[in-house]
């Protein structure tokens, strides 16, 4: 059976992590929770916590609006993801609940204006895309699940289009391995329980002469910084009309700052367009309070690079990124950036 279909409405369930035993078991979603469109799901346990936020939405404007682009012409593509994850998230679970993140992400956008505030304008068509894409998972007028990037990108291939996922992490690859089963995509998808960074080489340059690559590492190893530039350096050098897409945290780490400066010069050096934008919403320093504690803001900003960018995608963010600012900031730190260049 397949569940593409958003008339199709297949019971949802997760792995919960169980407290006393500390072992992963599938449980049924609470009140046979069901969702538009949903494969039999299983949910991420470590990733929950940032579904959905507003990384995530700056991610995935960018990569749906890419690829909605990119599948405009007839000639098949090969999409890469080296850090898949689970492929789907359960917003209404205690993990998601528990940090809050997506009520600063994408459920600020879907909330409705407060009571006597003027109508809010229409959605920038990127932002609207993306809006759209998400409900499509989801009943009318539920958000309780949010699509990763995987299903994102398989939502929006055609038949000839490939997908190929890589995920290291045990839990994370045997949850997306279930839920990609269950799309019955058959040899479109494919998924690998390996190093993305390593995993991608026997396919790049595909067969067919087409690609996208997103890379999202946690980049909770240091070294993931110069690992994301080393594996850009060597694909733009393996097939340099591939379009090459990272999305990294700006938090104060010499390596964060750097690692967008060495993607412009990759870019610059093989003679390829880009495209970098930021978006911030909020104050990003380590500071004290009255009571003499340490307030860590979390993450407060994020950015994506791209190598060999669509030409549509710079107008499409000069739009949508006002209004994330607008909507998405928490203080009057917050803002956006865009630039391109080659």
């Amino acid at each position: 059976m397949s569940c593409r279909g958003a008339t199709n409405r297949c019971k949802a369930h997760d792995y919960t992590k169980n407290r006393e035993s500390g072992r992963f078991c599938r449980t049924a979603g609470a009140g046979g929770r069901e969702a538009a469109g949903l494969p039999f799901a299983m949910f991420s346990y470590r990733h929950a916590f940032h579904a959905g936020n507003h990384a995530d939405v700056l991610k995935h404007t960018v990569l749906i609006a890419a690829l909605q682009h990119l599948t405009e012409k007839d000639a098949a593509l090969a999409v890469l993801d080296t850090h898949a994850g689970a492929g789907l998230y359960r917003l209404d679970g205690d993990y998601a609940e528990t940090s809050g993140e997506a009520a600063d992400g994408i459920l600020r956008l879907l909330a409705p204006p407060a009571a006597g505030a003027a109508p809010a304008e229409p959605w920038a068509p990127a932002l609207q895309a993306y809006l759209d894409l998400v409900a499509t998972f989801n009943k009318p007028g539920s958000h309780k699940v949010y699509p990763g990037s995987p299903f994102i990108m398989q939502r929006l291939l055609r038949a000839h289009d490939r997908l190929k996922l890589f995920e290291l992490h045990p839990t994370d690859a045997k949850t997306l391995s279930a839920n990609i089963a269950q799309l019955d995509a058959g040899r479109q998808v494919a998924v690998f329980r390996e190093d993305g960074f390593e995993g991608i080489r026997k396919f790049i340059p595909p067969p067919s002469r087409r690609a996208f690559l997103l890379c999202d590492p946690s980049y909770e190893v240091k070294s993931d910084y110069a690992r994301v530039a080393a594996m850009v350096a060597e694909s733009l050098k393996r097939f340099a009309t591939g379009t090459y897409a990272v999305w990294y945290p700006i938090i104060p780490r010499p390596e964060a700052h750097d690692l967008p400066r060495k993607l412009k010069t990759l870019a610059t050096r093989a003679g390829k367009s880009w495209l970098h934008a930021t978006l911030s919403v909020k104050f990003g320093k380590i500071v004290t309070d009255s009571t003499g504690e340490t307030r860590r803001p979390g993450l407060p900003a994020s950015g994506m690079f791209l190598i060999n960018p669509p030409f549509t995608l710079k107008p499409a963010l000069a739009a949508a990124l006002p209004q994330m600012v607008q909507r998405l900031g928490q203080d009057r730190h917050a803002a956006f950036a865009l630039e391109t260049g080659g």
